[in-house]
């Protein structure tokens, strides 16, 4: 893999990741202000509000990068530009049609969501609220996609963190002023929670128009170089990115949608078993507090997956075979490598890690140590579908999740009255696991990419991370005699301890075994100087 892959891989998945861990953050103070039932509206409001983005720009930031980086390759730099002038005004209609039509279909969804604690009415209100935020996150996308297909991350790494940090102050802030100085309604508070996600993209609007301000001389540069061989009409360029975007609109709306069936099922599975009165509380763990969490190592994916479709698809337009299979086998590796240690010490960790968060909760506990290995499932459907968009291969992605997500709507009910709760993340990981392994399997028969080297690594992972698993609970149980995790200040020092002793682990047993460095190559050799450490 490219070193400049590299550092803009790092930069995207690290900006991807502090978005995700504010994004948790401040659920801590976020739940003190509004409480358990103010978690489960703003639940309902953000599904079909998450459904609704990636409709509308889940599949542009990818499709325009490798639009543009197709054309990039082949020395046609005023085709991206025509593509990126024209967008912006599409992007805009598209961001008021979708407003006008959540916020018309609000009473609807509302409706469906069958909340046991609000009316329609309530649900409705909120949904309204965070519909605006539609009106500016596509035409953001599509900037945000221009500068990736120029290999750029660091737009969409740092707007992504000024959003998030814009749209936590305005959450926090309006929630506390409603509920604490003006003694006003939940509804009202949650309204102007979900509302933050507007104010939110308007601050990273204006860093992406800063960015933009900053690199247009050089960006102008290449028009300099432009071969200008090929005259495309506005017409084909639509119709391609259509093409690449499509798929990944699935993708975009593959967890939304999964968590929709759950709006859907959840509620009446569980009243068939008697558990009408818990599926609220069950609900929120299952599709706010826990999937936080989880979501955070899949965010590795999607950093990964941002960036790899460009240069998959430079290295397909210019036949190069070998850093095709190159940038492929790092990707996956490095992905699995830092994956696999953090899903497997977030599920040995659930205890004190969902108490750290949202305080001590039987259900909640029980319900992350499950869900955490799943995100290495959702990693590999996220990446293994960035592969197939890179190798113009993206309409099986449709198939793919379409069979996921048959399978989720068959099991959902029937897992559900057999493990409760724990039934619907089973679903969920059946659905995600086809959709992975069918995805792969496309990749090697379009590709005859092999994958035995991954294999091979994939074990040697799997070995080092049952010696930090062994680290981690021993160091866990020492510490569970004399520090109770059900205290948050307590938990918080457990999870430092544990973690750290097992990443110090997992990371000299990566150095001992030449993993490191096969995967990170002279990184780590310099780290390994500065540290002191041979061989």
């Amino acid at each position: 893999m490219s070193s400049k892959l590299v550092r803009g891989t790092f930069v995207l998945t690290i900006g991807m990741v502090l978005s995700k861990v504010l994004g948790l953050l401040y659920v801590v103070p976020f739940d003190a202000i509004v409480g358990e039932k103010g978690f489960q509206l703003y639940q309902y409001a953000y599904v079909p509000y998450t459904i609704f983005i990636s409709i509308a720009t889940a599949g542009v930031p990818l499709a325009v990068s490798k639009f543009i980086a197709k054309y990039n390759a082949l020395g046609e730099y005023e085709v991206g530009r025509k593509l990126f002038r024209s967008g912006l005004k599409v992007m805009m209609a598209t961001g008021i049609l979708a407003f006008i039509l959540l916020y018309l279909l609000a009473p609807v969804f509302a409706k469906v969501s069958d909340s046991p604690d609000f009316t329609v009415g309530d649900v409705t209100t909120v949904i309204r609220a965070v519909s605006f935020a539609l009106i500016l996150i596509p035409f953001m996308s599509l900037i945000r996609g221009f500068f990736q297909g120029h290999e750029s991350m660091g737009p969409t790494a740092v707007s992504q963190v000024v959003e998030q940090l814009v749209r936590i102050v305005v959450l926090l802030g309006g929630a506390f002023f409603v509920l604490k100085v003006m003694d006003g309604s939940l509804v009202t508070a949650i309204s102007i929670a979900t509302f933050a996600a507007f104010i939110g993209a308007i601050g990273s609007l204006a860093v992406l128009i800063w960015y933009w301000i900053k690199r247009k001389p050089s960006l102008d540069k290449l028009l300099e170089e432009d071969k200008g061989t090929l005259n495309i009409s506005l017409k084909d360029t639509y119709k391609e990115i259509i093409i690449y975007a499509v798929p990944f609109v699935f993708v975009g709306i593959a967890m939304p949608l999964f968590q929709w069936i759950d709006s859907l099922t959840f509620t009446r599975a569980m009243t068939d078993i008697g558990m009408r009165e818990e599926s609220g509380h069950a609900i929120g763990i299952l599709n706010v507090s826990a999937q936080k969490l989880v979501i955070i190592p899949m965010t590795l994916a999607t950093g990964f997956s941002l960036s790899l479709v460009p240069n998959i698809t430079k290295a397909f337009v210019e036949n190069k075979y070998n850093a095709f299979t190159n940038h492929l086998n790092q990707a996956i590796q490095i992905l699995l490598f830092l994956t696999f240690p953090a899903v497997v010490g977030m599920s040995l960790l659930a205890k004190p890690v969902y108490s750290a968060f949202y305080g001590y909760d039987k259900l909640g506990i029980e319900v992350l140590q499950t869900y955490a290995p799943a995100a290495i499932l959702f990693a590999l459907f996220s990446i293994s579908a960035a592969v197939l968009q890179g190798i113009n291969q993206q309409r099986f992605t449709i198939l793919s999740l379409m069979i996921g997500i048959l399978l989720k709507l068959s099991l959902n009910i029937p897992l559900i009255h057999l493990f409760e709760t724990k039934g619907s993340i089973y679903a969920t990981s059946i659905g995600y696991l086809a959709a992975s392994l069918i995805n792969l399997y496309v990749i090697y028969y379009f590709t005859g990419y092999r994958y035995s080297l991954v294999i091979r690594r994939t074990v040697l992972m799997a070995v080092l991370t049952l010696f930090m698993a062994v680290s981690v609970i021993l160091v866990h149980s020492v510490l569970d005699v004399f520090m109770n995790t059900e205290s948050r200040i307590q938990s918080l020092i457990v999870i430092a301890l544990c973690a750290g002793i097992g990443a110090v682990v997992y990371f000299l047993l990566s150095l001992k075994t030449k993993l490191a460095q096969k995967l990170l190559g002279a990184r780590i050799d310099r780290l390994k100087q500065k540290l002191g450490l041979r061989g």
